[in-house]
């Protein structure tokens, strides 16, 4: 696949249509959505699957074997000003998933807006785990998740020696997650 737009695509999706019996279509459609890579660009585990096709930019994606009727098309690309072309229902999905991811995203920054200027270190820790499990339990996307994952890390890691360490860390994680926000609040919107 290559990007031949001005702009960096953010995201696609492809369709893999088979024909399994006579008479019959089979169409299963893979979406990447690389949006968010403006941030994650380079960091520990993140994949070059979901990284933002620059423009002129080539990838190769693999996909499952096939069987040899199979036909694979570009069906949705939606570009970095939030132009979308193609499917319709494809891109209406990907645009309310988006509008989730930013919801989310919102719940964790406010979380640790409202929780790091009072506390610090372990009770942070707890104040910051208790307001995660609860919006969690609300909204179990992977910006919950992630932010419960990384203070429960931290947790493990608290002593009365780092407090210092840590705080700047939870300060460091909630920094990124504001620009994840910001830039699901940019994405979330399709330019029309």
């Amino acid at each position: 696949m290559t990007n031949t737009a001005d702009q960096p695509v953010t995201a696609w999706s492809l369709a893999v249509t088979t024909q399994p019996e006579s008479g019959r279509t089979h169409r299963e459609v893979q979406t990447a959505d690389g949006y968010l890579s403006e941030a994650t660009h380079g960091l520990a585990g993140s994949s070059e699957r979901l990284e933002r096709l620059m423009p002129g930019q080539a990838r190769q994606l693999s996909l499952d074997a096939l069987p040899p009727d199979a036909t694979v098309q570009l069906v949705a690309v939606v570009l970095d000003d939030g132009t979308a072309l193609g499917d319709e229902e494809i891109l209406a999905s990907i645009f309310a998933r988006r509008v989730r991811e930013r919801d989310a995203l919102r719940g964790v920054v406010d979380a640790f807006n409202e929780v790091l200027p009072a506390k610090r270190g372990a009770e942070a820790l707890a104040a910051l785990g208790e307001r995660l499990t609860t919006l969690a339990e609300r909204d179990e996307s992977l910006p919950c998740r992630a932010a419960i994952d990384s203070v429960n890390a931290y947790q493990r890691q608290v002593t009365a020696s780092n407090g210092d360490e840590i705080d700047r860390s939870l300060r460091t994680y909630a920094a990124f997650v504001t620009r994840e926000h910001e830039l699901a609040e940019r994405h979330a919107r399709r330019k029309r």
